[in-house]
C-alpha cells in the first residue's frame, strides 16, 4: 500500500473508531444507552453502578441502584470512582476504567486505577495498575484520578489517559497504552496536556468530531469549570480554548460527552457535585451548549460517570440481569399518579398506585417505561373502579410474575416533588390559600430558592413558580434556603406581604405587593447573631404572628432555643428591647408556630431531628404572645404511624378557614415509601401534607392523625 493510500485509510479509520458506534458486531443499531456511575463519598457509595435509558434523557437504575461489582474484589483501596466505559473497535468488547480510591483516606491517598474488560456487559475481568509501583520516577506521586480509554487506530492500541499530581505540582493529564488483553499499561506515562497557565486540569474526556480531537477537562484552582482543548493529533498538540463550557455557576466536575443515537447531536453532561445532581447540555458542534435539564429524569443521584450507546439486545441482557418488576412499577410516568409514592411489596407481589384528586379510576394508564426484554400485561388503561386487578410482568429469560395492583385517591402529599417546612396563609387580597415551603430534595439541605403554591380548596395546588432566588436576589446569603414564613399587612390601604426566610443560617425579610411575589429582599439579614446568653443552636426557622387584640406583630425563631421579639411598624426590623427567650421545654428543637384561638395563644414546635423518624410536634399555650408557655398533659400532637409507613412528621404550620372554627395542620414527613430506608438523606427528601386539626372542649388540641388520604377539598 502506498503512502497516499495509507493516509486515506487512516483518515477513514480514526473517526470511525472514535465516534459513537452505529452498530454492534452483529449489525445491530444503537437504540438505548448505558449510564455508568458511582454515587457518593461514603465507602459503600464508591462503587460501579449501572442505569439504562431509551432516549438518553430518562434513566432508570439497574440492580436497585446497588453496585454491579464488588469494589473490594476489583480494587486495592476498597473503593472505585469515576468509571468510564468504551465499546471496543471490534464493537463487541467493552473496556471500563475507574479510579482506585477510597476518599475517606484522603484526596491524595491513591496511586492506582482499575482496568476492566467484558464481552457481554455482565461479566467483567479486572486488574489493578498501581502507577507508582509500576513505573519508576513516581516517588512524589500523590494521586491518580479519573482514567478514561480511547482506541488509537494509528497505534492499533487502547490508550488510557488520566490526571496525576506529583508533589506540589498541578494535576496534569497523562496517557499510556494498555497491553493487548487490557490487564496492564505497557508504555510509560507521557504528558498529554497541561494548563497553559500552569493550573491543574483533571477529568479529561476526548471526543473525535469533524476531524479534531476535543479534550474536555476541568480546571482547578483558577476559576473551576469545564474547558476544552483541541488537536488534530490524538497524543499531542492540544490548544486550549479559553472559555468555560458549563452552563451553571455551581461547582462542576466529571464532564462526559456522548453522541445521541438519532444523530441529533451530542450531550455534554457534568456532575454538579455540591448539589447532588447532574446537568445535561446539548450541542451539534461541541462549541455551543444549551441546557436541557427539563428533559432529564433519573431515579438515582449519580456522581462522575459516562454514557455508552447500546443495542436493543444489549439492553435486554442488562434488564434480564439487573432489572425487576418493582423497578417497572416505579417507572410509571402518568401525570395522575403520585409517582414518588408508589408502593411495591415484592414479597406479597402487590403494588399500590396513589392517585391525584379527580382521577378517573375506570381508566388509569400507568404509562410504564418499558425497556427491551420487558413484557407488561395489560399495557394500556386499567379499570381500578371495582378494586384490585392483576398485572403480569415478564423479563427476558425469566418466568412471568403476576402482581395484585390497587389504586385510590391520596391527597397527601399535597405538592408534587420534595418540599418541607411548610408555611401557609389565607390571602385576603386574592381569596386564596398560599403555601410557602422549603425546596427540598437537595443533598445536605443545599437548596437555594423558594417557591409558592396557591389553592382555593387546600387540595388542588397551583405552582406559582420561584418567588425568591438566593443567588439572584439576596446579597448576604447564598446557601441553605430554609423554612420561610409570611405576614399579610394592610398598609396605607394596600396589601403588603412580608416574607421572612432563612439563608446561610441567618434570617432575612423580603417584601412584595402580591402573595406570589416577586419579592424584593431588604438588602441585609434581619437576624444574624445569637441572642444574649445563647451559645448553641442556629438562627433559623422564623415564624411571624400578629396579635389580633393589639395589632402588634411578633417574630419567633431559633434552633435549640425559642426567641421572640416585636417587629417595628416597618415590618423589616425588630424592637431589640423586646427580645426574650421563651424556650418551652428541654425537648424543643425548632419550627415554632404561633396562632390564636378563643382567648389562648398556642405555641407549636418540633422535637428531635428532621433526619429522625421520631421528628414530631408538641405544643403549649399562653395568655400572652410572648409567654410564659404552659405545657399541658399529653402535649404531643403529631407523630409517626409506622403501620401506615408515615415517619418524620414535623415542622408544621396551622391554617383556619376564614369565618369558621375549622383548622388544619400543614406539616412535612419523610417521602413514602423510600424515606424510612434512606438513612439521614430522608431528612432532605420530605413531602408536604395537610390533615385536620381539632380541639377538645377545654381548648386543648386533639392528637392530629397523619394520613395518606389527606383531606377533602374545603368549601
Amino acid at each position: 500500500m502506498n503512502l497516499i493510500s495509507r493516509l486515506w485509510l487512516l483518515a477513514f479509520l480514526i473517526p470511525f473508531q472514535l465516534s459513537a458506534q452505529k452498530k454492534t458486531a452483529a449489525g445491530e443499531k444503537m437504540s438505548a444507552y448505558l449510564f455508568v456511575y458511582f454515587t457518593g463519598n461514603n465507602k459503600s457509595e464508591e462503587a460501579i453502578h449501572f442505569a439504562i435509558s431509551n432516549d438518553g434523557f430518562t434513566y432508570k437504575a439497574l440492580n436497585k441502584d446497588q453496585p454491579i461489582l464488588s469494589s473490594a474484589n476489583i480494587s486495592s483501596s476498597g473503593g472505585v470512582r469515576d468509571p468510564h466505559i468504551l465499546r471496543g473497535a471490534d464493537s463487541k468488547t467493552f473496556y471500563m476504567v475507574a479510579t482506585d480510591m477510597e476518599s475517606a483516606k484522603g484526596w491524595d491517598s491513591n496511586r492506582a486505577m482499575v482496568l476492566l474488560k467484558s464481552t457481554d456487559l455482565i461479566h467483567w475481568s479486572s486488574k489493578v495498575v498501581n502507577i507508582q509501583n509500576r513505573f519508576k520516577g513516581n516517588d512524589s506521586l500523590k494521586r491518580v484520578w479519573a482514567p478514561q480509554t480511547i482506541y488509537d487506530a494509528k497505534a492499533k492500541k487502547y490508550m488510557v489517559y488520566w490526571s496525576m499530581k506529583h508533589g506540589n505540582q498541578p494535576d496534569i493529564i497523562y496517557y499510556a497504552y494498555a497491553n493487548s488483553d487490557f490487564t496492564d499499561l505497557e508504555t510509560k506515562p507521557k504528558q498529554l496536556f497541561f494548563s497553559p497557565t500552569n493550573g491543574s486540569c483533571i477529568d479529561g474526556d476526548i471526543i473525535y468530531h469533524d476531524g479534531k480531537y476535543n479534550l474536555f477537562f476541568k480546571t482547578e484552582g483558577e476559576g473551576n469549570g469545564i474547558k476544552k482543548a483541541v488537536s488534530s493529533e490524538l497524543t499531542s498538540g492540544y490548544v486550549q480554548e479559553d472559555h468555560y463550557l458549563q452552563q451553571t455557576k455551581e461547582a462542576v466536575e466529571g464532564a462526559g460527552v456522548f453522541k445521541l443515537n438519532n444523530n441529533s447531536g451530542y450531550i455534554l453532561m457534568y456532575d454538579v457535585y455540591m448539589k447532588g445532581r447532574y446537568q445535561f447540555t446539548r450541542s451539534t458542534d461541541l462549541k455551543n451548549f444549551k441546557v436541557v435539564d427539563e428533559a432529564v429524569n433519573m431515579n438515582f443521584h449519580p456522581r462522575h460517570g459516562t454514557v455508552l450507546p447500546i443495542s436493543s439486545a444489549e439492553a435486554a441482557r442488562l434488564v434480564s440481569k439487573w432489572y425487576s418488576p418493582r423497578a417497572i412499577f416505579e417507572s410509571a410516568t402518568a401525570s395522575v399518579i403520585k409517582t414518588n409514592n408508589i408502593v411495591v411489596d415484592s414479597a406479597k407481589n402487590t403494588v399500590f398506585f396513589p392517585l391525584k384528586y379527580g382521577t378517573n379510576l375506570k381508566a388509569v394508564n400507568p404509562q410504564f417505561i418499558s425497556f427491551p426484554g420487558i413484557e407488561i400485561s395489560p399495557s394500556g388503561p386499567i379499570d381500578f373502579s371495582k378494586g384490585a386487578v392483576n398485572i403480569k410482568i415478564k423479563l427476558a429469560g425469566k418466568a412471568a410474575q403476576s402482581f395484585t395492583a390497587s389504586a385510590e385517591i391520596n391527597n397527601n402529599p399535597v405538592l408534587s416533588g420534595y418540599f418541607a417546612d411548610p408555611e401557609i396563609i389565607y390571602s385576603n387580597k386574592t381569596s386564596k390559600y398560599y403555601l410557602y415551603p422549603t425546596s427540598d430534595g437537595f443533598t445536605g439541605w443545599s437548596g437555594t430558592y423558594f417557591k409558592t403554591f396557591s389553592s382555593t380548596d387546600l387540595v388542588n395546588w397551583k405552582d406559582e413558580g420561584i418567588i425568591l432566588d438566593l443567588n439572584r436576589d439576596v446579597s448576604w446569603g447564598k446557601r441553605n434556603a430554609w423554612a420561610p414564613t409570611i405576614a399579610e399587612k394592610k398598609i396605607g390601604g394596600e396589601f403588603k406581604y412580608f416574607y421572612y426566610f432563612t439563608a446561610a443560617q441567618k434570617i432575612g425579610v423580603a417584601v412584595s405587593d402580591h402573595p406570589n411575589g416577586p419579592f424584593k429582599d431588604s438588602g441585609k439579614a434581619l437576624i444574624d447573631q445569637k441572642p444574649k446568653g445563647i451559645k448553641n443552636g442556629q438562627e433559623i426557622d422564623p415564624d411571624v404572628f400578629t396579635d389580633r387584640k393589639t395589632g402588634k406583630t411578633y417574630l419567633y425563631w431559633g434552633n435549640g432555643y425559642m426567641a421572640c421579639a416585636q417587629l417595628n411598624d416597618d415590618m423589616v426590623s425588630i424592637d431589640s428591647s423586646t427580645l426574650k427567650i421563651i424556650t418551652p421545654t428541654k425537648d424543643f428543637r425548632e419550627g415554632t408556630e404561633v396562632f390564636y384561638r378563643n382567648g389562648k395563644y398556642y405555641f407549636l414546635w418540633s422535637e428531635d431531628d428532621t433526619r429522625s423518624e421520631n421528628y414530631r410536634v408538641s405544643y403549649g399555650y399562653s395568655d400572652n404572645p410572648t409567654g410564659p408557655i404552659t405545657i399541658p398533659e399529653n402535649n404531643l400532637i403529631l407523630a409517626k404511624i409506622p403501620s401506615e409507613g408515615i415517619y418524620g412528621t414535623g415542622h408544621n404550620s396551622v391554617i383556619q378557614v376564614p369565618g369558621k372554627d375549622e383548622w388544619y395542620m400543614v406539616y412535612h414527613r419523610f417521602t413514602i415509601p423510600k424515606g424510612i430506608s434512606m438513612g439521614s438523606a430522608a431528612g432532605y427528601n420530605r413531602e408536604v401534607c395537610i390533615d385536620k386539626m381539632e380541639f377538645n372542649a377545654d381548648g386543648t388540641i386533639k392528637k392530629v392523625i397523619p394520613t395518606r388520604k389527606g383531606i377533602n377539598p374545603i368549601k
